[in-house]
């Protein structure tokens, strides 16, 4: 059973741009984005632009089906991404960030070749970044 177990997805644009013309240029809306110099929640201030896209926080166990509702629309959109990162020196990345409780049944974070062959075309990183939780701890 999987009361507390979660995932979420999402990709993101990194380095020294204009969000602006990314959303433009894409005609694709981010979810969240930031500027070099935008003060964080703590008072610091960003060293680096970001753009993100296509968050995903509806979980299935089968996070290869959360990673294909990221990029659904990104897919289509490989060359300008690729034309994207060759002018700007920008970063991409694939964030997918689970919350595991250990008794509980462990997601399945297997991408598919569609996903994979897109990162390597875009050279897109897959970061996964794993929050763990014994079940007895608090959320």
């Amino acid at each position: 059973m999987t009361d507390k177990t979660s995932c979420y997805t999402y990709f993101s644009i990194t380095g020294d741009f204009e969000p602006d013309d990314i959303t433009r240029y894409l005609n694709l809306q981010p979810f969240e984005q930031w500027r070099i110099g935008d003060e964080q929640k703590n008072g610091r201030k960003f060293d680096c632009t970001a753009w993100k896209f296509g968050l995903c926080e509806e979980y299935d166990v089968f996070v290869e089906n959360q990673m294909h509702s990221t990029l659904k629309e990104l897919i289509p959109k490989k060359e300008k991404l690729k034309r994207l990162k060759a002018d700007f020196d920008l970063s991409f990345s694939l964030e997918i960030v689970p919350s595991i409780y250990i008794d509980e049944i462990h997601p399945c974070i297997s991408p598919s070749k569609e996903v994979i062959n897109f990162c390597s075309e875009t050279g897109t990183a897959i970061d996964i970044d794993y929050y763990v939780f014994d079940s007895s701890d608090e959320e």
